[in-house]
């Protein structure tokens, strides 16, 4: 079996310096792949609707809520200048008893005015966090069952609306997310719209030891302006593992201005397995984001996911 694949590998080099990348139509959309595809024979258009309609991302981050795992916390809040106005690092440990999860804070410094006189969180990307990996009161009754699960903002506003929000930006990116005015249809990247703005890129590569298709979206170089102002994913670049099509990274960066807000987002995701099962490792996120009649803010974090236990 590894003889084969360092054979075709090898191929797939040779084909990749003598022939330029295909155009090919599945389900009536345009995706672009290498030589090394077309002519390996592989089954490229089932790959792609799978890669269309993956769930082991999101199975991944409920399966979070459904097991014990320790983490480091790092949040910092900057200002324009890039200097540093408050800093959060923590060690937690998140138990699971009686199905129900809470996070335990083993170790916790911060700076500046990270918190306010309440305990309270005085930046929203500090909430916003808290709100995704921390439970100070027993959560109950979660599982990590994707079938029939949807996420959805229906009967929730303010902060928890918001969450709800970022919860189905990072778990499901790509797709349209309800109540966010101007771009909650932009950010759909599957659709015959999305299409005419963005290229779709499918390659086969080494990965880290094995191999793994790498999926890339990305915007078209020849857009008019009125195009370019419908655009708000810059890049979205997934690795999925070649034998099973579990996603094992995502890198995807956003971006828009409008009259009422806007924000420059760059976030990165690294899996790994324990016991079999697909989870986060390491979540990255640097950005700022503004509204109009609130103060501007950047802020950045990485959250480092291990010791996992079912």
């Amino acid at each position: 079996m590894k003889t084969s694949i360092i054979f075709f590998l090898f191929i797939c080099f040779y084909l990749q310096l003598s022939a330029q990348d295909t155009t090919v139509i599945v389900d009536h959309q345009k995706f672009t792949l290498p030589p090394a595809i077309i002519r390996g024979n592989l089954d490229y258009a089932s790959i792609l609707r799978r890669i269309k309609n993956d769930t082991t991302f999101y199975k991944a981050f409920r399966t979070l809520r459904v097991i014990e795992y320790s983490a480091y916390n790092y949040i910092r809040i900057p200002d324009k200048k890039d200097n540093t106005k408050a800093t959060y690092n923590s060690k937690t440990r998140q138990h699971r008893a009686n199905g129900c999860r809470t996070t335990e804070v083993l170790e916790q410094q911060t700076t500046g005015d990270f918190f306010d006189r309440k305990g309270g969180y005085n930046y929203t990307t500090a909430d916003m966090y808290a709100g995704l990996f921390f439970s100070k009161a027993p959560v109950c009754g979660e599982n990590n069952i994707v079938a029939g699960s949807i996420l959805t903002t229906e009967g929730k506003s303010g902060m928890d609306k918001h969450r709800e929000q970022l919860k189905m930006l990072f778990f499901n990116p790509g797709k349209k997310i309800p109540g966010i005015p101007f771009i909650g249809n932009k950010l759909d990247l599957y659709d015959d719209d999305a299409h005419k703005l963005y290229n779709y890129h499918l390659d086969f590569i080494s990965y880290k030891g094995s191999y793994a298709y790498v999926f890339s979206i990305k915007p078209k170089e020849d857009l008019g302006f009125f195009q370019r102002s419908n655009i708000v994913v810059d890049e979205m670049t997934t690795w999925f593992d070649y034998r099973t099509m579990e996603v094992l990274a995502r890198v995807y960066k956003l971006s828009y201005k409008a009259a009422v807000y806007d924000f420059d987002v760059d976030m990165e995701v690294e899996m790994t397995k324990a016991d079999g099962l697909l989870l986060p490792k390491v979540l990255r996120y640097k950005g700022n984001f503004g509204i109009l009649f609130k103060k501007h803010e950047r802020g950045e974090f990485t959250a480092t996911l291990f010791d996992f236990k079912k």
